[in-house]
């Protein structure tokens, strides 16, 4: 295998934006697989193309052969992340390729799967095929930050959605629930929920807001609907919390911990237990779990007291910040409380900050130490 140079031809990174922008296309839909990408060019031009859009359907690599037919033959393959060589769900696409008659492949990125993990490539080369990889590969893990985290890291990525006024308030009054972001931004969480895999929320939301933490788009009926994730220590959520509605959710709550017993053949709340007690879990196990069950990106939509207990113990990636131009007042609540967690001051550094309706949209990201 061969890395790419570091001065690769425009026509090249041009093809591999193409593939992606087209593995973009699966970014509601393809979990928990990751999102992939494939152009095929032969003499110069594009002769197939194709996007991996739901698990167990066929990947990019056998879509874009498809695509082309017998013109993949002598072809080279842009590909967003190393093809796969095991059987899951589907056949192995480094087979596919081989058996087509393509003659050289040209990857963003190594997979992180162990079941992968350079055995593509491998294989590939076996057969002949020049490999080369690592054209655009940051991008091509940016489209895939779960992914990566899951296998490198052994837990998801965490992105934590605040909204707040200009003087970092979240309610004019305690306990008294006040919209804060506009039409704009309210619809801007929509799509960080449809690409999200779970959606992490704390018992102290549910019983302030009683949020359902869906997917409500107008495209919905073919959004894959995230998993919705409670942290209750001590089991105190009502099971008739709209958070529980249809598919129900998974609450993790702490060894011991007892709340009320559902009846039906088909259960609202599924309860797991985790390192902790009435007053916190163990947040990083919780993450762990996550990862266990496929879950690549996670949405915290959280009150102050569990967004500042994953900031404090640094498992938020990404911060997204709205910001209405409003003020309520030092009487009202805090943005977060690091309470008896405190002692570590959270630094970030931003990595886009733009308009949405009235409000300002800042994403950012910790800062290393």
């Amino acid at each position: 295998m061969t890395a790419m140079p570091a001065t690769a031809s425009a026509f090249a990174i041009g093809i591999m934006r193409r593939a992606l922008a087209l593995a973009e296309r699966g970014l509601y839909t393809t979990d928990p697989n990751p999102r992939v990408g494939c152009v095929l060019v032969r003499d110069g031009a594009v002769v197939g193309e194709g996007f991996h859009a739901r698990a167990g359907e066929p990947h990019a690599e056998v879509l874009a052969l498809r695509d082309a037919g017998e013109r993949a033959r002598g072809a080279t393959a842009y590909v967003t992340l190393e093809p796969c060589s095991h059987v899951g769900r589907t056949p192995p696409c480094a087979d596919a390729l081989i058996a087509a008659g393509v003659t050289q492949v040209v990857a963003a990125s190594m997979d992180p799967n162990p079941r992968v993990a350079g055995a593509g490539f491998g294989r590939l080369r076996q057969a002949g095929i020049e490999v080369s990889t690592g054209l655009l590969e940051a991008d091509a893990r940016a489209l895939n930050p779960g992914f990566f985290a899951r296998f490198e890291r052994g837990r998801p990525y965490l992105r934590l959605k605040l909204a707040m006024s200009l003087d970092a308030r979240t309610s004019l009054h305690p306990g008294v629930p006040t919209p804060i972001s506009g039409q704009a931004s309210r619809d801007d969480v929509q799509h960080w929920r449809a690409r999200s895999s779970a959606i992490l929320t704390g018992a102290g939301t549910v019983h302030a807001d009683d949020p359902r933490l869906d997917v409500r788009l107008a495209y919905a009926d073919w959004v894959r609907q995230p998993l919705r994730v409670v942290v209750d220590p001590s089991l105190r959520c009502p099971l008739d919390a709209r958070i529980f509605d249809g598919a129900g959710a998974l609450v993790f709550a702490a060894a011991g911990a007892r709340g009320g017993e559902e009846s039906g053949a088909r259960p609202r709340r599924r309860v797991e237990y985790v390192a902790g007690d009435v007053t916190g879990l163990d947040l990083e196990a919780v993450l762990r779990r996550l990862s266990e069950l496929e879950i690549n990106e996670v949405l915290a939509e959280c009150g102050p007291r569990l967004a500042g207990s994953l900031l404090v113990r640094c498992c938020v990636d990404e911060l997204i910040l709205y910001v209405a131009p409003r003020l309520f007042g030092a009487g009202s609540p805090p943005l977060v409380e690091f309470g008896a967690a405190g002692g570590r001051q959270p630094h970030f550094e931003y990595r886009d900050v733009r308009r949405c309706g009235e409000d300002l949209r800042l994403i950012l990201i910790p800062r290393e130490s």
